[in-house]
């Protein structure tokens, strides 16, 4: 096959701000980027195996998409992402998944997922 993976490719209001969140608070490592008249105008995140690109510009509507991430462990995301400060909803089991989420600065909800054998609806505070 020569589709070997779908990269979303998100507009964001502030540069400078997302790249806070997603490279100091959700631990992405920047990959590849394109600098225009000394400014960073796109560029290509990476989490394990997920990959972003962003671009700041026209364009940007709040809100109005989500991404999941499957992962192996939700809930060590969770402690990693809270630990630096990122705001996540309480770790949850839906679809027999744990999930917590986050919005960026832009308004995009962000879903960490990942599988479990624990009951349907069952919090991790309730553990």
């Amino acid at each position: 096959m020569n589709v070997r993976q779908v990269v979303p490719f998100l507009r964001v209001s502030d540069m400078e701000r997302s790249l806070r969140f997603y490279l100091d608070g959700l631990g992405f490592t920047k990959k590849l980027q394109w600098i225009d008249d000394g400014k960073l105008r796109w560029c290509w995140l990476d989490l394990g195996g997920a990959s972003l690109m962003l671009q700041e510009g026209a364009g940007v509507t709040p809100g109005s998409m989500s991404l999941c991430f499957i992962c192996e462990d939700a809930l060590a995301l969770h402690r990693e992402f809270t630990s630096r400060g990122i705001d996540c909803s309480e770790p949850e089991v839906g679809n027999g998944m744990w999930v917590t989420g986050t919005s960026d600065p832009d308004g995009y909800r962000l879903e960490f997922e990942s599988e479990t054998d624990v009951p349907e609806d069952t919090k991790l505070s309730e553990l």
